[in-house]
């Protein structure tokens, strides 16, 4: 039987990429999970807050709906969880299981934000 070539320049597999570290591994996830908790507790705040100055007042009997959402609240409602979906997609690609968990995980809380934010802004 042959050896196989020591020099595999010539082959037409792309050598794989080295997986980083553990520890980066871990390591970034915890700064992120730090960052996706204080953009998890702003978006609630915010959420609140808009939800009470928007709400009807009780001695009020008609509704009045006039108002119209931007493109650009629209576009950051739903724009966050795409960036956060495609986030998660790049660390599973990089070979970060651990921070791919936790932008996975990020990413459903932000789709559930952004679902009770399209039902306030339509309400």
């Amino acid at each position: 039987m042959a050896s196989p070539p020591a020099d595999d320049q010539g082959s037409p597999t792309p050598a794989r990429r080295e997986r980083p570290s553990r520890l980066i591994d871990v390591g970034v996830a915890v700064l992120l999970l730090v960052a996706d908790a204080v953009i998890v507790v702003v978006a609630g705040l915010l959420l609140v807050a808009v939800g009470l100055g928007t709400a009807p007042s009780p001695d009020s009997s008609r509704r009045v709906h006039d108002r119209d959402t931007p493109v650009l609240a629209w576009s950051v409602i739903w724009g966050v969880p795409a960036v956060a979906a495609v986030g998660a997609f790049v660390y599973a690609r990089l070979r970060m299981p651990v921070t791919a968990v936790v932008q996975g995980l990020f990413t459903v809380v932000c789709v559930l934000l952004a679902v009770a934010w399209t039902r306030m802004l339509l309400s």
